[in-house]
């Protein structure tokens, strides 16, 4: 209860503060690219439960010859570089903190296929709801391997705080503005998890 305080008592007036950016953001993103400005997908919340998760979009839906999506690195648009550096493509999410689906922190909101190569240890990570940031993304964020990243999210499970919260807000903030760890090495963002037995998707 107190956590969910504290994201409704932070989340509200961040999302009124950037109402202003979105507005902004929204409309380079339609002069840019078009329609939609938002990107919808579900993710996995607490406990494995699907729900829609907002970001803006920064990819175009460009597909090769037999129908499938282009790599991330050939779809993100130079403008959608230019948002996830800066990270405005997370700010939708205060929407799905303030209903409820996510937190102002904890485990990022990974892909549903993901949920069936988990470890058990691994799927830990839905024990909390997910955040706009964690443990992780001021921990190496794009920058660790998978296994590196669910051993901080699981030590996020195991020791979070309201104070951790803080702690982890104001550090998101300064990376931010450093613009650290946006990219896995040789790659966009990160390369598809196939399960910790198996090497990743080129």
């Amino acid at each position: 209860m107190v956590k969910r305080i504290f994201d409704l008592f932070i989340g509200i007036p961040m999302l009124i503060i950037s109402i202003p950016f979105m507005a902004i953001v929204g409309l380079i993103i339609l002069f840019t690219m078009g329609r939609p400005v938002i990107f919808r997908q579900r993710r996995p919340g607490l406990y494995g439960r699907p729900f829609m998760l907002y970001k803006f979009r920064t990819m175009t839906d460009i597909k090769d010859e037999s129908g499938m999506l282009l790599p991330d690195e050939k779809r993100l648009t130079r403008v959608g570089r230019w948002i996830r550096k800066l990270s405005l493509d997370e700010i939708p999410q205060l929407f799905n903190v303030i209903k409820g689906d996510m937190s102002l922190v904890g485990p990022r909101p990974l892909l549903m296929e993901y949920l069936s190569r988990y470890t058990p240890e691994q799927a830990r990570r839905h024990e909390v709801k997910p955040g706009i940031t964690g443990w992780a993304q001021i921990n190496g964020r794009n920058t660790t391997t998978w296994e590196e990243r669910f051993k901080l999210d699981l030590w996020y499970v195991e020791h979070h705080s309201l104070w951790l919260d803080i702690k982890i807000l104001f550090k998101t903030f300064i990376q931010v503005f450093k613009r650290e760890g946006i990219n896995a090495p040789g790659y966009e963002t990160m390369p598809e998890f196939l399960g910790s037995e198996n090497k990743y998707k080129a």
